[in-house]
């Protein structure tokens, strides 16, 4: 499946499935506006639509963690992995058939009496993540990198716990299964947000900087979001998680205060990237007082998915795609700025306006997935030809 890197290979016409970022960029954007506009018709214009095998909430919430993020994950770690290990990661036909068994698990919710077929397919499409991941990582030796390779077996488990408690296997298994899934997605976030936001600033801004990072978050943090997490599955309203909820977000707004420099604001790819951690910050903080003053557990769930997982991948798309199709990821496009702008505002309306005036808490909704949508689809007619088409310098990938 891994082969050495081949600098003669021809090219060609177009450039779709030379690199896993392409395929996987191209259909996490569009299905980020086609899932969205469904949801919007349910949620907000009352589609009387439903799923034969769960609720239209639960398939929404399924969908943009282990539909949407995980297209982004595969497409970023298949292109860094190659980086990393100097090894080609799958291409052609084999990352075709990677790419379609994802389409095609977005697709079976809609076929009625393929319950099993779906959750099969869903499952495969993991495993075959993870063996694509796998094989370059131990073939490089580049043990570091392993960690990818755990979190993707966990989420593998995860997704086959919501499954067990689609078919009602396990009781409640789709709420552990999705909770399972955005905490696994968030630790992903944190591992690589570690290792590259604080590089992006220091070599992204105008002026020469040194970022500050603490030893002692770095040791801490994680630990702490696996009792976080525990807690949350088994006692979710208890003060140990509210605690542990409120200490995180403390350290990692410590972090995030290390990391700042007034220059990252005139950046559009480094601020939407520290904007999205400080969602997430903003997450733990609601997860805390949703526990302590009753509010929305919803608003700290959309700080964390909309605010941190939103904003991260989309910027994080925009920036591998510049920079592995040959262009400067100095200088994006001018409508990157408006783009994230949309989403930015889209995520405060959908989390911080519901404590202003919960009574428009529909409205606020609707408008803040009109902004997603809109936000989505301008990124994907923006970036749909550099990911179709090779690379500006001539090279394959």
């Amino acid at each position: 499946m891994i082969v050495n890197l081949e600098p003669t290979k021809e090219v060609g016409k177009f450039a779709f499935l030379h690199l896993g970022f392409r395929p996987f960029f191209i259909g996490a954007s569009g299905f980020a506006v086609v899932s969205m506009l469904m949801w919007m018709a349910i949620y907000v214009f009352g589609w009387n639509f439903q799923f034969q095998y769960f609720s239209t909430v639960r398939w929404h919430a399924h969908e943009m963690i282990f539909g949407y993020t995980l297209a982004v994950a595969a497409g970023f770690l298949l292109t860094a992995i190659k980086n990393w290990t100097n090894l080609q990661t799958i291409n052609g036909y084999r990352l075709l058939f990677f790419f379609l068994l994802w389409v095609l698990a977005r697709c079976l919710p809609f076929l009625d009496g393929r319950g099993i077929f779906m959750a099969i397919i869903d499952n495969l499409f993991i495993v075959s993540f993870i063996i694509a991941v796998s094989l370059p990582l131990l073939k490089a030796k580049h043990w570091k990198s392993l960690a990818f390779v755990l979190i993707l077996l966990l989420l593998l488990i995860g997704n086959i716990v919501f499954y067990l408690g689609v078919f009602r296997v396990v009781p409640n298994g789709e709420h552990y299964g999705l909770y399972m899934g955005l905490y696994l997605i968030l630790s992903l976030i944190f591992i690589m947000g570690r290792r590259v936001i604080p590089f992006f600033i220091e070599r992204g801004v105008d002026e020469t900087v040194q970022v500050k990072n603490w030893n002692w978050i770095d040791k801490s943090h994680l630990p702490i979001f696996v009792v976080f997490a525990i807690s949350d599955l088994i006692q979710p309203y208890s003060d140990l998680t509210a605690i542990v909820a409120g200490l995180l977000g403390l350290i990692h707004a410590i972090r995030l205060f290390g990391w700042h420099t007034k220059g990252i604001w005139k950046k559009p790819l480094l601020w939407i990237l520290y904007l999205a951690y400080a969602f997430i910050v903003l997450g733990f903080m609601l997860k805390a007082l949703s526990i302590l003053a009753g509010i929305s557990v919803y608003l700290s769930v959309h700080a964390f998915t909309f605010g941190g997982i939103g904003l991260i991948t989309i910027g994080m798309m925009a920036r591998v795609s510049l920079g592995h199709t040959g262009r400067q990821v100095h200088n994006p496009p001018n409508s990157v700025f408006w783009i994230f702008g949309l989403l930015v505002c889209g995520t405060i309306i959908r989390v911080i306006f519901p404590l202003i005036n919960s009574s428009l808490y529909v409205y606020w909704v609707g408008i803040s997935q009109s902004f997603w949508i809109f936000g989505f689809a301008w990124f994907f007619w923006i970036y749909f030809p550099m990911l179709i088409y090779p690379r500006t310098d001539g090279r394959y990938g």
